[in-house]
């Protein structure tokens, strides 16, 4: 009976000792992101985009400059992001989008957009009405009966 007990007692130190470090780690982090946060609305500009053409790649396959490619962290670097390819006044450039406006717009419009560096934060249509972004159904939402 008390090795059960000792044992479990360990276990509950040991989950006690992890979750206050995973909370300053967390802390931590989200203190770090509130500062990139800001230093990326310092830094939006609104520009008028034509967007070309949209899709996810690697930041390899990308043709983005060579410093964005070093400065990024190793696992992003094969990961596959929401790239949009737009024209820019006379500049054809590739942006890194936002999830959210990567599903929002679509390829041949025109858009008035807040860009951060090489990063698209919002968009908003010049012409026409924004399109709802397609939600995948779930598997049960298939069977149960409409009306």
């Amino acid at each position: 009976m008390k090795t059960v007990l000792t044992v479990i007692l360990v276990i509950l130190i040991i989950l006690v000792v992890l979750l206050g470090i995973l909370a300053y780690f967390g802390r931590k982090a989200q203190k770090k992101q509130a500062e990139q946060k800001a230093t990326m609305d310092a830094m939006a500009q609104t520009m008028s985009l034509y967007i070309i053409d949209k899709k996810r790649m690697k930041l390899s396959e990308a043709n983005l400059p060579k410093i964005v490619t070093e400065s990024t962290p190793k696992y992003l670097r094969w990961a596959k992001m929401p790239m949009v390819k737009v024209k820019a006044g006379s500049r054809v450039m590739t942006l890194l989008c936002d999830e959210p406006v990567f599903a929002q717009i679509l390829p041949m419009q025109e858009v008035k957009a807040t860009v951060s560096g090489i990063y698209i934060t919002s968009a908003k249509r010049v012409r026409g009405p924004v399109p709802e972004p397609k939600t995948k159904k779930g598997f049960l939402s298939r069977f149960k009966k409409k009306g």
